[in-house]
């Protein structure tokens, strides 16, 4: 059976108005993860991943670097239990 995880994070730094989100979710949907990505009030995109756990981990360090037109700055990671979603959706 598969190791499966999933983590919660936000993004900081210049990462709205970018494509972050766009580039997250064909980062995770090329993973094969489920979950969503957002842009907050803050300025911070969030975004929630589950799946096999190389896969989640290979999604954070892709977040640390992001897409060519963003800075990120700080990417804070919380893992939690999973909650069995089947696809990953980017939220308006």
């Amino acid at each position: 059976m598969a190791d499966l995880a999933r983590a919660h994070l936000y993004i900081s730094g210049d990462v709205q108005g970018v494509g972050f989100r766009y580039w997250t979710l064909k980062e995770a949907r090329r993973l094969k993860l489920s979950g969503r990505v957002r842009n907050l009030s803050d300025g911070r995109v969030e975004a929630e991943a589950e799946g096999e756990r190389r896969n989640v981990e290979e999604l954070i360090a892709w977040c640390h670097r992001g897409p060519p037109a963003s800075e990120v700055l700080k990417v804070e990671v919380a893992w939690e239990p999973l909650r069995g979603e089947t696809v990953f959706e980017m939220d308006r």
